[in-house]
């Protein structure tokens, strides 16, 4: 082997960024793909009237074809033409390409090197974690139909969301994507920004914006499978070379796309240098982990028999594990502090532990489960949520198991699910106060939080990838309101350490009611790591509640959110001044208050410092 490829040969060199794809230098460009069983390669492109015997190249040891051609920079468009095993020529996009044309267009772009943006400090688990979830390309659109390129992203999304007092964002995947339909999922371009938002650079001034403004940038990356199109990577050498070679396994069975070959230390080396480029050149603050559900499982949606046992016999995709695991070891080592945050559905454990405790490494799991069963709850009548009053509290009894995300993604408001206005059961007063009233039952619950884009203008549509979020909406109050909700709860939480310091350690929460299935009212404690404790009451009833004694420690309580305010929308039935606890057990606490709270609404009462 040579020693120049060794490393990767080997699935140890992350850094493939510097070594393969197309590097432009002052005197041309230095061209190198792997193909392994290729029988020739070529760079073709404008500069050669796309001739593919212009230029030629050569095959080094470990797989690696290899040209340098003089005068080529950056702008100039180039793809491979991929003489594989079986014979026929294939022109190929660059796996490595960090530029790419614009859908249905299929070359590879030339790009320069990009000064490396700075990550912000690093997020610790016991900091406050607020996500605002979007599709970039759908966020906002000209009058023509085109979306906004990033500068103008960073004018207008940015303020919005500093406005809303989120701590993060999280952008659908950016990466380079044939088909607009797939939301940016099904990714060919695993180094290369979205061509159709701007160039490279724009994006990395993008970064750069947020975080001058004190915003975290995460973004979706998807390992778990590619596009079957002719021109990427699917048998690309004329061989199953990125999937498998068993054609049982390949094949993604809902999506139609291709499995990535964890087995190859090529294919594992590629992602972990792909993840790494985002964070290091882009200096972005963290990576959700696309569908790691279906990584994780051999039989993941596959019918008895559709699917090879591993080799102890069981469904595990232990080569899936290994690469999850050198993934989070890649990421602590090179970016400390980064967040890196699993999709994953399934009673997998220890996801977000680390290797050397047996788990996969994450530092926090989407909660899937508690956002089903919130869901549902919260879409039922008076009637109904009798019947589903357990769904409430059943996301305690694991609350603490994993460092969780409670999401409410774009998953949730496509395909006939509604959004999430449009699942608020009632007429429209009522549909409002049950939406204040659930984001603040959310924000109160322990774990960090995501929602996606739209549900601050309370949009009563199904999310549509081809428009841009009804943005009148804010001209109306009632939406207005729903925006000033969230913008009080991120308020109150990056305030307030018992809402977010023990998200994950029990000694942070205690129940105080919710057990009477025939009355759907909860109330719970949160408490900071000093003991400094936080009472949040939710009553999802459509009556109110008048001077009822709720238990909590002595002292006096101030609240300090309730979402029946006036400023929200709501009627304004509150408790105003300071609130005495009374030497009067209840509820487990040695005190109790007596509150009043509106019809389906939720209130936020701190302690003040004894």
């Amino acid at each position: 082997m040579t020693e120049r490829y060794a490393a990767f040969t080997a699935g140890q060199d992350y850094r493939l960024a510097g070594l393969l794809g197309a590097r432009p230098s002052a005197t041309g460009t230095d061209f190198a793909v792997w193909a392994p069983h290729a029988r020739q390669a070529a760079v073709v492109g404008d500069f050669n009237q796309w001739d593919q015997t212009a230029h030629k190249m050569v095959l080094a040891e470990d797989g690696v074809w290899q040209l340098f051609i003089a005068g080529l920079g950056p702008g100039t468009r180039y793809q491979y033409a991929i003489t594989g095993a079986d014979g026929a020529t294939v022109l190929k996009a660059d796996p490595m390409a960090r530029a790419a044309e614009l859908p249905p267009a299929t070359a590879s772009i030339i790009s320069a090197a990009i000064p490396a943006v700075a990550r912000r400090q690093p997020d610790r688990l016991d900091a406050p974690l607020t996500i605002y979830e979007l599709h970039a390309p759908s966020w906002r659109r000209h009058d023509d139909g085109r979306p906004f390129s990033w500068p103008e992203l960073a004018d207008r999304l940015i303020p919005h969301v500093v406005a809303l007092g989120f701590t993060h964002i999280e952008l659908m995947p950016v990466m380079a994507h044939p088909f607009g339909g797939s939301w940016g999922y099904q990714v060919l371009g695993q180094f290369a920004p979205l061509p159709a938002l701007g160039t490279p650079e724009a994006f990395a001034g993008f970064v750069a914006a947020c975080h001058e403004a004190g915003l975290g940038v995460i973004l979706d990356w998807v390992p778990g499978h590619f596009p079957a199109d002719a021109h990427g990577m699917a048998n690309f050498d004329g061989t199953a070379l990125y999937e498998p070679p068993d054609p049982v396994q390949a094949r993604h069975p809902d999506w139609g796309t291709l499995l990535y070959d964890f087995a190859k230390p090529q294919v594992r080396a590629f992602l972990i240098s792909s993840a790494l480029f985002w964070l290091e050149t882009f200096g972005v603050d963290g990576l959700r982990v696309d569908a790691v559900s279906s990584m994780l499982y051999l039989d993941f949606s596959r019918e008895p028999g559709a699917w090879r046992p591993n080799r102890h016999g069981g469904r595990e995709n232990l080569h899936a594990i290994g690469f999850l695991q050198a993934l989070s070891r890649a990421i602590a080592a090179r970016c400390p502090g980064v967040l890196l945050i699993a999709e994953e559905a399934t009673i997998w454990p220890r996801v977000s532990r680390p290797p050397s405790q047996g788990g996969l490494g994450f530092s926090h799991k989407w909660n899937m489960g508690w956002m089903h069963d919130t869901l549902d709850f919260i879409a039922a009548d008076q009637p109904g949520r009798r019947g589903l009053h357990g769904r409430i509290g059943f996301g305690l009894t694991y609350a603490f198991s994993e460092n969780f995300v409670l999401a409410i993604s774009h998953d949730e408001v496509v395909h006939l699910k509604r959004s999430l206005f449009g699942r608020m059961p009632g007429d429209g007063p009522a549909r409002f106060a049950n939406l204040r009233a659930y984001l603040g039952f959310m924000w109160a619950h322990p774990g960090k939080k995501l929602l996606f884009m739209g549900a601050e203008l309370a949009q009563p549509t199904e999310w549509d990838h081809d428009g841009q979020l009804p943005w009148a909406l804010l001209d109306e109050p009632a939406n207005r309101g729903i925006a000033a909700t969230l913008t009080a709860l991120n308020a109150v939480l990056r305030a307030t350490p018992a809402l977010y310091e023990q998200d994950f350690d029990p000694a942070g929460f205690a129940w105080v009611a919710g057990a009477d299935a025939q009355r759907p009212v909860f109330a719970f404690l949160r408490f900071a790591r000093d003991g400094a404790p936080v009472l949040a009451v939710c009553n999802f009833a459509d009556i109110g509640i008048d001077a009822e004694a709720f238990g909590v420690p002595g002292g006096i309580w101030e609240e300090v959110f309730n979402s029946d305010a006036t400023v929200f929308g709501g009627g304004g039935t509150g408790n105003q001044g300071p609130l005495h606890a009374e030497p009067a057990p209840r509820h487990g606490q040695s005190h109790s208050i007596r509150l009043s709270l509106a019809p389906l609404s939720t209130i936020l009462l701190r302690r003040l410092p004894l």
